[in-house]
């Protein structure tokens, strides 16, 4: 078993800056006890600090031509800086390709707070492709992780196609529903892909599917509710063109209604991004709702607040989704793995209560 796991970045925004700040944060755990921030420490063997760099895309100015270790601290990257001592890690940062990966809006705002990329040097996507599939190739990668930005479909099958010919592992982050609709294609070629959709470690999707459970299972159905989410970083400064809400809304409202017994009527949920507040920078504020009837049909409400990091709640997850992957192509699992997907992420193909789907992942995760 090769102890390191080589990966590929696209897109180099907050959450990546949170998952190679943490990679090198974690770097001397190797002991096979509960570590605070991670789900879990061994995962099939490996260890967070196996995780190993090796190739990045993007299209800003201020990160292509860098190296990864400076990249993710460049702006408009906004997230919280928990480790600034990440050491050169040799690899560059290459010209991806745009497709949609920015919102037309962006140029209305501020250097800091939004991309500013670079005019495309390839004359084609066959061109782009081309170029990827190289690097992925010629760097030997294990595990491609998918990190577009919300609303970024075209680009987001634009990656995982170059995983495909590449013949490495997909991690899909983000709302694109790549495992559903290429499932076979990745069984098709023997490689396993995991998502889709990060699911964070405690987050307003997995508060508000537990409360739902919790409601339900002590008879009070929920009747209405709403989750809005705001925040100011540049997934939801995209977001402000609400065409590209339209893959994200849907994957939060199906990992809540998954789990529920009683049908809700869709004006009686709302679930989604709501506004882009700059200076959260890259804190998200849920404000969540939930009203059902007591014994009696006597109404009740609740009302909760939640303000997180946004890119460090998901960082830990997507340390174990690429572990997972690992993991996967040693027993050469192929497909989507939904052993370790249905816990860590929000729209995996087969959906499963958090319990039994915690149960899954911890047996996927044992070194046979």
């Amino acid at each position: 078993m090769n102890k390191k796991i080589r990966v590929a970045l696209a897109g180099v925004g907050n959450c990546a800056s949170s998952l190679v700040q943490g990679v090198h944060y974690y770097s001397n755990i190797k002991e096979t006890e509960n570590v605070p921030g991670l789900i879990t420490t061994n995962f099939g063997g490996y260890f967070p600090c196996d995780i190993e760099f090796v190739a990045a895309f993007d299209v800003d100015s201020r990160k292509v031509g860098k190296d990864l270790s400076q990249a993710i601290f460049e702006k408009p990257n906004c997230t919280t800086v928990f480790n600034r001592n990440v050491p050169n890690l040799n690899c560059i940062v290459e010209h991806g390709y745009l497709l949609d990966g920015c919102a037309d809006h962006m140029t209305k705002y501020a250097d800091h707070q939004a991309f500013r990329p670079l005019k495309d040097t390839h004359k084609s996507e066959q061109e782009a492709k081309a170029a990827v599939v190289n690097t992925l190739k010629t760097k030997k990668v294990d595990v491609f992780v998918n990190y577009m930005p919300v609303g970024s479909e075209k680009a987001a099958f634009f990656y995982a196609d170059c995983a495909l010919e590449a013949k490495t592992a997909f991690v899909n982050a983000m709302p694109a529903f790549i495992s559903k609709v290429w499932g076979n294609r990745f069984i098709e070629a023997g490689l396993p892909i995991l998502g889709d959709d990060i699911k964070s470690q405690v987050g307003a999707t997995l508060i508000h599917r537990v409360l739902t459970k919790t409601f339900e299972d002590r008879g009070q159905p929920v009747k209405r509710t709403y989750q809005l989410n705001v925040g100011g970083n540049t997934d939801f400064l995209n977001m402000i063109d609400r065409s590209r809400l339209t893959s994200k809304s849907k994957s939060k409202t199906q990992a809540v209604t998954s789990i529920m017994d009683t049908k809700i009527a869709p004006d009686n949920i709302y679930i989604g991004p709501s506004d882009y507040v700059p200076w959260l920078n890259d804190n998200k504020v849920c404000f969540l709702r939930m009203e059902s009837d007591q014994y009696g049909g006597v109404p009740m409400t609740l009302e909760l607040r939640l303000s997180v990091e946004d890119s460090p709640n998901s960082a830990g997850v997507i340390t174990d989704a690429i572990r997972a992957a690992k993991v996967a192509l040693d027993r050469k699992d192929k497909g989507p793995i939904v052993a370790a997907s249905s816990y860590l992420f929000k729209s995996p193909v087969e959906q499963y209560e958090d319990s039994t789907a915690r149960e899954m992942l911890k047996a996927y995760a044992k070194t046979k």
